[in-house]
């Protein structure tokens, strides 16, 4: 009974994970370079000048900051004030910067938003620099849930529905495997379809933990999408159903028109920096509820706890400058939730633990790709072993699933160079530019498709098809740090001198991606040869036999 429950779940894995296999390689990809979107988009515009930190007073930039907001929106519903600092959240440098949002006028909700970064010199609006229109990291980002030339909502249900399946794969797989935690000691190499499960089964085990919790917090992330059902319950399923529910979710206050407080806001900065340390206050929130009292909330840099967006903030009086008590904290549920959102976007990582995250990303891909390639293994020995040989043509199934293996596995990431490739070629006052950016992307990984399909039409050209879109991928991602120093000034002679790292971290992490592509490329061209030898020697043998 157990034997026959286990092979029925080895079944339920290998299907369930043929069918979404290319989608979720896809999700894996964009999803693991969302882990670093910002720095990504910092690399596509070249325009912005190197990161140069220097020493601030907060206090005198929060003075210069009200006096600006004083001059541009002297009655407003609130006042934003962004101390320069690095953010944690948002994965990137946050410049000095105001915003505002001016009162409603009658009948209408909100009132009219507007934002200036200022100078932390004179505290002057500073005109934003022109740097070229891009999709940057954020649109890798989003793709990773709302694919893309498709409907945002039918997306998400697609990848939704993708994402369960996995679950079910990684589900089933692990009640495959009797000696899952063996399988992790286990790896021998050059035995064909052996070998293949043996790395399936490792980068499985490796991250296991890392897939199970993003699959599931992926699922959750998009709750009212993928389970509508208990806030229809609640809130009903009118078109105002969505803004109850998040007007329950996040409050919904009347608002009074801000007065630029009497109390001195550089003491409570003060106060704050004495509690958590000198360069940990990011930011200076003034506002004033209807029926409580006129405040300033001085916030916290973002950083230290899983969930990074509950910062900690201190609340004072905005006219005595007395301590104020805060709001209750989020009840249990919503804590939850938003726990399982910070694991899933790992936005709470520091630098080193980011960089696990995207080495347990790319673990995943290599997991679906093996998987994927053992499938197209194990069906291509059967074929042969009932006389097919080599021969594809007959079976169109394994033809098409061998093309669509070496077009996702090799050929979407040639396209994301492609991506990057576009960012500096493209001419910068082209119009659509970063939707071409994104155009090449998807006509290599096309084209990907269209040669792979046509080269798989024998085991021989499926090969070499694998080889040379391999190398295609090792050279578009090597080559980029070179199309970098041709094309703008920030190349990495430049960027390791000024100490940029974000920058050059990038050029640096391209040319890896091309060795590693390149040795996948050399070590896939020695594997088949080799079996190509034998396959020949094989034939000899029959062959002298037949003539004896």
């Amino acid at each position: 009974m157990k034997e026959r429950f286990r092979q029925s779940m080895a079944w339920l894995h290998t299907w369930s994970g043929l069918v979404v296999g290319w989608v979720l390689f896809f999700v894996f990809v964009t999803g693991t370079a969302g882990y670093f979107n910002s720095e990504i988009t910092r690399w596509m515009q070249p325009e912005l000048p190197l990161h140069q930190p220097r020493l601030q007073d907060n206090g005198k930039l929060v003075m210069a900051a009200m006096d600006r907001l004083q001059e541009v929106a002297p009655t407003a519903e609130f006042w934003s004030i962004t101390l320069p600092h690095r953010s944690q959240a948002f994965r990137r440098w946050e410049d000095f910067s105001i915003s505002w949002e001016t009162m409603p006028r009658e009948g209408h909700e909100h009132g009219v938003f507007g934002s200036e970064v200022l100078d932390p010199g004179n505290g002057e609006g500073v005109n934003a620099i022109d740097a070229r229109d891009t999709g940057g990291g954020g649109a890798l980002y989003v793709m990773h849930y709302a694919l893309h030339y498709m409907d945002a909502e039918l997306a998400f249900k697609l990848v939704g529905v993708c994402t369960m399946i996995m679950l079910v794969s990684l589900v089933s797989g692990i009640i495959t495997h009797k000696k899952i935690f063996k399988d992790f000691f286990t790896f021998r190499p050059g035995k064909g379809q052996r070998s293949w499960l043996d790395a399936h089964n490792v980068m499985g085990v490796m991250a296991l933990p890392f897939f199970l919790m993003i699959t599931y917090s992926g699922l959750v992330f998009f709750g009212i999408t993928y389970m509508p059902a208990g806030i229809a319950a609640i809130y009903g399923t009118d078109d105002k159903s969505t803004e109850r529910y998040f007007d329950d979710l996040f409050g919904d206050h009347s608002h009074k028109a801000i007065t630029r407080p009497t109390a001195s806001v550089p003491d409570m900065i003060a106060k704050a920096e004495a509690a958590w340390g000198q360069d940990q206050v990011r930011s200076v929130f003034i506002q004033h509820d209807a029926g409580e009292e006129p405040q300033v909330d001085i916030g916290r840099v973002r950083g230290g706890q899983v969930r990074v967006f509950d910062a900690e903030i201190m609340r004072f009086h905005a006219h005595t400058g007395e301590p104020l008590s805060l709001d209750p904290p989020d009840g249990l549920t919503l804590r939850t939730d938003e726990t399982l959102r910070a694991l899933h976007e790992g936005r709470f990582a520091g630098p080193w633990l980011r960089w696990l995250y995207f080495i347990a990303g790319l673990l995943g891909c290599g997991m679906i790709g093996t998987g994927l390639v053992l499938w197209t293994v194990k069906r291509r020995k059967n074929h042969e072993a009932t006389g097919g040989h080599c021969d594809l043509h007959p079976f169109w199934g394994l033809r098409l699933v061998e093309a669509l293996n070496v077009a996702t596995i090799a050929g979407l990431p040639a396209g994301v160079a492609a991506y990057f490739w576009a960012n500096r070629l493209l001419p910068v006052e082209m119009a659509d530019r970063a939707n071409w950016e994104m155009h090449f992307l998807f006509l290599i990984w096309g084209e990907a498709l269209i040669y792979a399909f046509f080269r798989c039409s024998d085991l021989k050209g499926c090969r070499k098809a694998w080889v040379e879109l391999l190398w295609l991928a090792a050279a578009a991602f090597a080559l980029l740090p070179l199309i970098n120093a041709l094309t703008t000034d920030k190349h990495l002679l430049n960027t390791v001198a000024a100490g940029d790292w974000v920058l050059a971290g990038f050029d640096l992490t391209m040319l890896a991606l091309g060795l590693a592509f390149g040795y996948m490329a050399i070590k896939v061209k020695r594997i088949w040869l080799k079996k190509a030898a034998q396959e020949a020697q094989t034939n000899n043998a029959a062959l002298a036999g037949e003539a004896a």
